[in-house]
């Protein structure tokens, strides 16, 4: 497989590294994230402009017609400068449901005010109790006249308080863990009996509790086939990690350039700490985890658009298992290189320490996606 980019998305991962370096620096992101609001209008303004918003729609619905290699050239990017943009959330997640699994109208209606900045998104699907399991749904929608009433309760929705329409996982039949039985609503944040809780996460981000009591939606909510939303939800949750792999691996080059900088400039006994060998072979490992990570994450963008379940799945937990565990010894590793200043607000190090920590726990940790590849293993060889 040829694993460079293409012209297009050479000039693509150019234009943002400009970005990032020139509007979005760490002052800039420290005030947006003090604001609280989740979002900055102007920075996602511009994103719109640039165009990527609309990278992965099709373009009769004002979008570019891309694919999960150039959302993985704008997660990287995000991840060196740590871009808290509700991207993932509106982007990629909800975008993804409504470009796969929206009606015409739906189609027609969501994506280009995505695309131009006038919607934000959530994908509100986890619930207590779940953990990082996917079927494991107790919200309920159930049917009334031509209409549903939806109530339940969803935690940790990324940008959910920022959201103008949240995209909404119900059981509309079934047990609790089936993966039949699952449907996909749209559902306004103002509508009548929601009640959203948004509050800041360890990285910088927004994150909400969402409760829904009779919340009644039409029938022309309904997002694809009653009943049949696991593939759906399951698709663009592998979206959602394939895309997080790349932010990490942005976190983690953004980490060893920020680190071999310390080393250069931190004095000890008269000498800048990196000419110590020890220190050296640290962070040529730290540079080794990255490579590997990136690689895995090119895996998971290439399969990450594919319809053959099996293979994505297999795919995606692979490349969330290394790229998890290597964000994990990249973020200690720069942290303690830094020394006592390696934990402080003032130091990027910080922050980016702290992005690699929750990126290693979103939609599944190190941990839990390697038991996916083992379990799958022992399926084929039994």
């Amino acid at each position: 497989m040829n694993f460079n980019l293409t012209e297009e998305q050479q000039m693509l991962n150019d234009s943002l590294r400009r970005f990032v370096t020139n509007e979005y620096d760490f002052e800039k992101r420290g005030k947006v994230i003090a604001a609280g609001k989740g979002t900055d209008p102007a920075t996602w303004a511009a994103l719109a402009e640039m165009g990527l918003l609309a990278f992965s729609f099709p373009e009769e619905y004002d979008g570019l017609g891309g694919n999960a290699i150039d959302t993985m050239v704008v997660m990287e990017n995000f991840g060196r400068g740590l871009v808290v943009e509700p991207y993932l959330a509106t982007v990629v997640l909800a975008g993804s449901v409504i470009r796969d699994h929206g009606s015409d109208t739906q189609k027609s209606g969501i994506l280009p005010a995505i695309a131009n900045g006038k919607r934000l998104m959530a994908f509100a699907h986890s619930e207590p109790g779940a953990r990082y399991n996917l079927s494991h749904v107790q919200t309920t929608a159930k049917q009334d006249g031509s209409n549903y009433l939806i109530s339940g309760h969803k935690t940790a929705v990324l940008h959910g308080g920022q959201a103008d329409q949240l995209i909404v996982s119900a059981r509309t039949s079934g047990g609790t863990n089936d993966e039949s039985g699952l449907s996909l609503f749209l559902v306004d944040t103002g509508a009548k009996g929601v009640q959203v809780d948004d509050f800041a996460t360890h990285d910088g981000h927004r994150t909400a509790e969402i409760r829904f009591s009779n919340v009644t939606v039409s029938a022309d909510n309904l997002i694809g086939t009653i009943d049949q939303a696991f593939p759906a939800i399951e698709k663009t949750v592998d979206l959602g990690i394939a895309a997080l792999c790349a932010e990490a691996v942005g976190a983690m080059e953004a980490m060893n350039a920020a680190t071999l900088e310390y080393i250069k400039t931190r004095k000890q006994f008269g000498v800048p700490i990196g000419k110590f060998q020890v220190l050296q072979h640290r962070m040529a490992d730290m540079f080794i985890q990255t490579e590997q990570a990136k690689t895995m994450a090119i895996l998971a963008a290439s399969e990450a658009d594919s319809n053959d379940r099996a293979s994505r799945r297999e795919a995606i937990s692979m490349a969330k298992t290394l790229v998890g565990q290597a964000a994990r010894y990249v973020g200690q590793e720069g942290v303690q290189l830094h020394g006592g200043m390696g934990v402080t607000d003032e130091m990027f190090a910080a922050h980016l320490f702290k992005r690699l920590t929750l990126i290693n726990l979103l939609f599944g940790d190190a941990d839990h996606h390697l038991a996916q590849v083992s379990d799958g293993l022992l399926a084929k060889t039994a």
